[in-house]
């Protein structure tokens, strides 16, 4: 085989590897033309506008998002298209940030898709721009995409079935009335995992409408692997929360967990109410029972 044969054999090969890298984190999902996306703890958005991608259809775009003319607007160029990107910091607590970064992107037909990133904490940017790219070039695989209507999930490459009462409060946010919800994010590495539930607990604490009385480390088995999860109960007898008058609770018990599970790293918030239907044996309702055990 001459050299430069086994050249581009290595180079394919290594960009179909990192290309597959990025999509057995990814979750999709098509919500009448807005399309969410999950990964590595980033909540994204994506969407076309009509408007059209010169100084008077951006302007538009801009003002939509709020996002002022001061400030600094560049070109990526890493993504494949025409584009200008917008980062914006919002103080979440003293010790917590999100960053939102926006990427304001030309399509073919001259109008704007608006590809839209949330994180609290570290952004990777390589990550940010190798989604773009997806986005726009319309390569995401359908199987990386979940229906509106669920009554099974894949998580971290198992199927779980939820029956018919679950439903999508956000994507890769699952509500089971009475049964209990959970969130979860599968990460480029551990270290991210864990820092995005320690950023989700940083922005509980931090909102108004419920008070912590307890919180401490506990053993789990979670997706069949042994490890450690914080436990934090919350209280709100007493505290005026539309969250609380929602489920009729009066304490809420949340897991926050990060482990490598079936070689993913995956990151999980679980939770359930006082009064949701919770089997004395296991000390957990029937959804957080399909994916921990309590030591």
């Amino acid at each position: 085989m001459k050299i430069l044969d086994l050249f581009f054999i290595l180079f394919f090969s290594i960009c179909f590897s990192q290309e597959n890298n990025i999509f057995e984190r990814l979750s999709a999902l098509n919500n009448n033309g807005k399309i969410w996306y999950n990964i590595d703890g980033y909540s994204v958005t994506s969407e076309k506008v009509k408007n059209t991608f010169n100084e008077k259809g951006l302007k538009k775009v801009f003002k939509k998002h709020q996002i002022s003319e001061s400030e600094t607007k560049i070109k990526d160029d890493q993504i494949s298209s025409n584009n200008l990107v917008v980062t914006k910091q919002q103080k979440i607590s003293d010790d917590n940030f999100q960053i939102n970064n926006y990427y304001f992107i030309e399509n073919p037909d001259k109008t704007i898709t608006v590809i839209w990133f949330i994180k609290n904490g570290k952004t990777d940017k390589e990550t940010e721009e190798k989604l773009v790219n997806a986005i726009i070039e319309n390569i995401i695989p359908n199987e990386n995409f979940v229906p509106m209507q669920i009554s099974s999930i894949n998580f971290a490459g198992r199927r779980i079935e939820l029956g018919n009462s679950c439903y999508w409060t956000f994507l890769n946010t699952v509500q089971c009335p009475y049964f209990g919800e959970m969130n979860w994010s599968v990460h480029k590495t551990l270290e991210d995992a864990k820092e995005a539930v320690d950023n989700q607990l940083k922005v509980t604490k931090s909102r108004k409408g419920g008070k912590v009385t307890s919180e401490e480390m506990v053993d789990i088995v979670f997706e069949g692997v042994p490890t450690k999860a914080k436990k934090v109960i919350y209280n709100f007898t007493g505290v005026p929360s539309a969250l609380a008058a929602m489920s009729g609770g009066k304490s809420l018990t949340v897991y926050y967990v990060a482990e490598n599970v079936r070689n993913k790293y995956v990151s999980a918030v679980m939770s359930f109410w006082n009064n949701d239907q919770i089997n004395p044996e296991t000390g957990l309702p029937p959804l957080l029972e399909k994916l921990i055990k309590l030591q």
